[in-house]
């Protein structure tokens, strides 16, 4: 499957994230040691905020379909490209082509998403899915991905005014199909999704076996356990990743996700909440 991450905090240069770490995603797209696959080199890409306000309803993507640990392309954006908010996503396809149209992120006017996992037997339930979409929206989907068709269900169901209820929704409709084809288990997901201001992290699947996933603790808590650390005097308390893997080995600094859960990091206080399907 897939491997991603997704940082919120203080303007860093993508390097720090994806080059820098023991573990970092570009050492996971050779190296993955929680993955399904521990190669993921069918294709890449990161989606950023800009710091400037005005720009946050248009975040910025950069996908390729070569492996993300020789593009020369990406370590040149990396040493440059200073974000508050970004994704970065290395895909291990699920049988979708390798084209650019199907690597994560995607994205919709200020909204981004990115999905490690799978629609099981989505060949079966395509047509009927991709017809849920609201027409409006449907020709803005470029690409073949169960990941698409569920990003673009999620803004169907009203992700812009309730990103969790929208996900929901989304989760519901797709276990409905898949089990009314005959599939017991359809849906496994691990999924990022930003407005630019927030993160919404889901950890679910069918079987109740979801994919690994896990978040950074505060950064005031590191400071005290390791204060020694020069790396966290020059970030916010604020600061937090989402990871399909821990990027490193510093003792207290990564937590599962639980079972079944999506998280909030946003301004203030984050969140966690028990995740369940709206029954279609």
């Amino acid at each position: 499957m897939c491997r991603w991450l997704a940082y919120s905090g203080t303007p860093l240069l993508l390097d720090t994230i994806l080059y820098k770490p023991a573990h970092s995603l570009i050492d996971q797209s050779l190296h993955s040691r929680l993955g399904v696959e521990t190669t993921n080199g069918d294709g890449f890409g990161v989606g950023w905020y800009s710091q400037s306000q005005e720009s946050i309803d248009t975040p910025a993507l950069f996908r390729d379909i070569g492996p993300a640990w020789n593009n020369r392309n990406l370590r040149e954006l990396a040493d440059h490209v200073r974000s508050p908010l970004f994704f970065a996503h290395i895909r291990a396809t699920t049988g979708t082509a390798v084209q650019q149209t199907n690597c994560h992120p995607f994205r919709h006017g200020r909204w981004m998403w990115m999905h490690n996992g799978v629609i099981t037997d989505f060949h079966l339930m395509r047509r009927e899915l991709s017809l849920l979409v609201d027409p409006a929206l449907y020709s803005d989907i470029e690409g073949t991905t169960d990941s698409e068709v569920m990003f673009y269900l999620a803004l169907t169901f009203g992700l812009d005014e309730d990103p969790p209820g929208a996900v929901s929704r989304m989760v519901g409709v797709v276990e409905r199909s898949g089990r009314d084809h005959g599939v017991e288990f359809p849906v496994q997901m691990t999924v990022a999704v930003s407005d630019g201001g927030r993160v919404w992290a889901f950890r679910y699947s069918s079987q109740g076996a979801s994919r690994s996933l896990f978040y950074s603790t505060r950064v005031d808590a590191l400071r005290r356990l390791h204060p020694d650390a020069a790396f966290l005097r020059e970030v916010s308390d604020e600061t937090r990743l989402v990871v399909s893997e821990p990027l490193g080995d510093l003792p207290g600094a990564w937590n599962e996700v639980p079972e079944s859960s999506y998280g909030v990091v946003q301004a203030g206080a984050d969140e966690l909440h028990p995740f369940v399907p709206e029954p279609a």
